[in-house]
């Protein structure tokens, strides 16, 4: 199957996929044609938006050596590779090989393979890169290594890949001017593709019945039941005209509706004959009232304008809907005849444009950059993502919601081809990448990804197995929707006297009968949340950590709410204290119930933090103190005391704590009240409580 750069990159490639492109030898992924041009509107063909006459004029200067005797096929070959005609270079490259077995030279087998390679036929690209490797393993250079663990990728050898993408880091880091690359990013890198690998699949996926033979993708929401997209369907009957990169005929743009049963599209048109050209229109983005729209062109005139390397770029232009129609669009004033800009996407209060460019600047292949949309039709300075989210290779196809940002990449760690990834965002920047995994995901190309984040309902397009065509369109929702807050307990865990947060902490859901439920590790803020409870239910929760004391919380749910339960932790060396001069272990009170004696549940969860307390401090030895009020006899409130003081230290001693550790267990009575609520005051019963009480007098330490 021929394939085309994802059009959106196929049309950016298109523009850098020139000749200077090829002299680069990009080790990216299969997809180097998705370069920045008009093949970069597509992923599969970077060059597919090159039209007939967008040969590259630089051609007689292609560093392309053939190394036998030329043959007419051989020399035909190069010409067409060197024009980024890959799908027409393919077929010629086979034949030779396949004729004459003296054509199996170094150069000509790696065209052989490029060929496919920048056409995304992975299959093909890997037969090639296989020969090649088994027959000059001793003598190819990084790039080619690169390309050929790409081409594994590509075909599900991940294994394999992983042991050629080591060889390749190797041979990397001994070149004079290679980076120091790090054996543990490796070995991370390793570990988060098999993470991807791994991940339970949470998606639903359904190739749509608008696509058809050739190449759709780059869907864009318009209005509430609309989709924009790009394809190459040329359903004009007696048109011809094709683009040589793939043999596909030109992208434009069409509308559909959307089937809010099914999500597939229906009842697909041109767009607008204001917007729609003879050239490669493809990637839309619309302002938040659908009266401008943003989108990506061939770079022309009257005719192609080319850049001083013979390569057309991509441009991005704007167009208004007066009177409800769409006006002649115009170019952006950041677009240049020397590099390319496309793939536009709005933020979703319309006042920044991110799109993809290989401007001075760019730190990969091609890269995201942003503006702030300024009034009158101005626009701030271009400003590039950072190495956060752009690498050496490609990002391309991005999209905003107020949540996240969306993007395609064969520069950090995927599955093959174009992956799509995701970015949360916060006033304070953008967070870590992290790639959205299978089955959006594929060994083959992924992109112009967008979601509503409500619904959890999307569309993607790919080039995977199983397609009707270079590039399908794909829907998909989440089966399990992301956040769900109904019926859920959430809260932070922080430490009692500072405020601060505690990541690590063990916090356990139980029921009403002490029976655990659920456990979750708080994360680097302190946060926990636990979700699907029963409604109006009762539950427990205790939070454990290591030097803390252990805490424990009664709680319930409500009907479809959160309810936050923040919960503080207390160090245990904070319950050591000095008053007046004497050094005390500084529990809650120890109450006890009126003329009783016996430990109180309330009790027991206090003694057991003076038992983890002394079971910390080994050497730690106390005396205990009872008092009562002032209510009943004297003498019967000191034997009253006595017990409760005797009652105390039995349960301490029933924890583990040696009983020589304990040098005395005595009670006062009403000897030594704390407030004044003497015999003949008038008291709350409240009041008089607070004397009832334990106190703990550090001997030894």
């Amino acid at each position: 199957m021929k394939k085309l750069i994802p059009t959106c990159l196929f049309l950016l490639s298109l523009s850098v996929f020139s000749q200077k492109e090829q002299e680069k030898t990009t080790i990216n992924n299969p997809q180097t044609k998705k370069g920045y041009t008009i093949a970069n509107l597509k992923p599969a063909n970077s060059n597919s938006y090159f039209s007939d006459e967008t040969t590259n004029n630089n051609s007689n200067t292609s560093k392309n050596k053939v190394t036998v005797k030329e043959s007419k096929l051989i020399k035909k070959a190069y010409e067409y590779f060197d024009m980024l005609w890959y799908a027409e270079a393919a077929k010629l490259f086979e034949q030779a090989l396949e004729e004459n077995k003296e054509n199996y030279t170094k150069d000509i087998l790696q065209k052989a393979g490029d060929s496919h390679y920048y056409n995304t036929n992975m299959e093909r690209a890997y037969h090639w890169y296989q020969i090649l490797y088994d027959t000059y393993k001793d003598d190819l250079t990084p790039d080619q290594i690169f390309k050929y663990s790409h081409a594994l990728k590509g075909n599900g050898k991940y294994g394999k890949a992983k042991r050629f993408m080591r060889m390749y880091n190797r041979m990397k880091k001994d070149e004079p001017t290679g980076v120091e690359l790090n054996t543990e990013d490796n070995a991370r890198n390793e570990q988060v593709l098999d993470q991807i690998l791994n991940k339970k699949p949470n998606y639903e996926v359904k190739n749509l019945a608008v696509n058809t033979e050739n190449s759709d993708f780059s869907p864009m929401f318009y209005s509430n039941d609309k989709i924009v997209f790009a394809s190459a369907k040329d359903s004009s009957f007696f048109n011809t005209r094709r683009y040589k990169w793939n043999n596909q005929p030109y992208l434009d743009l069409y509308v559909a509706k959307i089937n809010q049963q099914s999500d597939d599209l229906k009842d697909a048109i041109k767009f607008s004959k204001k917007v729609n050209t003879k050239y490669h229109e493809a990637s839309v983005t619309f302002s938040p009232d659908n009266k401008t729209m943003y989108f990506t062109r061939n770079n022309y005139g009257k005719k192609l304008k080319r850049d001083k390397n013979g390569i057309n770029n991509l441009k991005l232009y704007m167009s208004k809907k007066i009177n409800g129609e769409w006006s002649e669009a115009v170019e952006l004033p950041f677009n240049s005849d020397e590099y390319s800009t496309g793939h536009p996407a709005l933020s979703p209060d319309g006042k920044q444009l991110y799109f993809v460019s290989d401007m001075p600047g760019s730190i990969g292949e091609t890269d995201i950059f942003v503006v702030d949309v300024l009034e009158d039709g101005l626009f701030s300075t271009p400003k590039n993502l950072g190495p956060e989210i752009n690498t050496e290779q490609k990002e391309m196809f991005p999209f905003l919601n107020n949540k996240k940002l969306y993007f395609s990449s064969n520069g950090h760690i995927g599955l093959g081809g174009l992956d799509v990834y995701e970015v949360a965002y916060d006033g304070e920047g953008f967070k870590d990448v992290v790639n959205v995994g299978q089955p959006i995901n594929s060994n083959k190309d992924d992109f112009s990804y967008i979601i509503n984040e409500e619904t959890q309902k999307g569309y993607f397009a790919s080039n995977r197995k199983g397609g009707k065509g270079d590039d399908d369109i794909y829907s998909f929702k989440n089966l399990i929707v992301e956040e769900v807050n109904e019926n859920a307990i959430a809260g932070v865990v922080t430490e009692i006297v500072t405020g601060d947060l505690m990541p690590n902490a063990l916090v356990t859901l139980l029921d009403e009968n002490n029976i655990k439920l659920k456990e979750i590790v708080t994360e680097e803020d302190g946060s926990f949340v636990f979700e699907d409870l029963d409604s109006n239910t009762k539950y427990k929760l205790q939070a454990n950590k290591e030097t803390f004391f252990d805490e424990e919380l009664n709680t319930a749910t409500k009907e479809n709410q959160v309810v936050n339960v923040d919960i503080a932790m207390r160090k245990l060396h904070d319950m050591i204290a000095i008053e007046n001069g004497i050094k005390k272990l500084k529990t809650e009170k120890i109450f006890f119930d009126f003329d009783k004696s016996y430990i109180r549940q309330d009790a027991s969860v206090e003694l057991d933090k003076l038992v983890d307390v002394m079971t910390e401090y080994p050497n730690m030895k106390i005396k205990i103190e009872s008092h009562t009020d002032v209510r009943g006899n004297n003498a019967y409130n000191k034997y009253l005391s006595d017990k409760r003081a005797k009652s105390t230290r039995k349960y301490i001693i029933s924890k583990g704590i040696d009983e020589n550790r304990i040098i005395s267990a005595i009670g006062y009575g009403e000897e030594q009240l704390i407030n004044g609520c003497e015999d003949g005051v008038n008291c709350s019963r409240e009041k008089h409580q607070e004397n009832r009480r334990s106190e703990f007098i550090i001997v030894e330490m």
